[in-house]
């Protein structure tokens, strides 16, 4: 019986795996936002320079965490997107569908 609890499962390393990279690519997009969100801003009046014709402080305010957050949810489905087909590709999906994917 304890051979068949240390025997390796590729499903679940996969899924480990995938797990794991949702994590980072999460925690990273999640420090970039902070670094936009807050610390760019509580720091714009000190950063006086023109960008684009316009104060950066108020570029930042204006366009920039606007752009920046766009781009965030733009890397964060790609990302996702590839980190589903590798999880298919490596056989942890069981009923060939996407991970998360609803069982019927």
């Amino acid at each position: 019986m304890s051979e068949l609890a240390s025997a390796p499962d590729p499903a679940r390393d996969a899924r480990a795996r995938y797990w794991r990279r949702t994590q980072r690519l999460t925690a990273a997009l999640l420090l970039v936002w902070f670094a936009v969100g807050f610390v760019v801003t509580w720091f714009a009046r000190d950063l006086d320079f023109a960008f684009f014709g316009w104060p950066f402080s108020f570029w930042v305010a204006a366009q920039g965490g606007v752009i920046v957050f766009v781009v965030l949810l733009a890397v964060y489905a790609r990302r996702m997107a590839r980190n589903d087909r590798r999880l298919a590709r490596e056989g942890g999906v069981d009923d060939g569908g996407a991970a998360g994917a609803p069982h019927r």
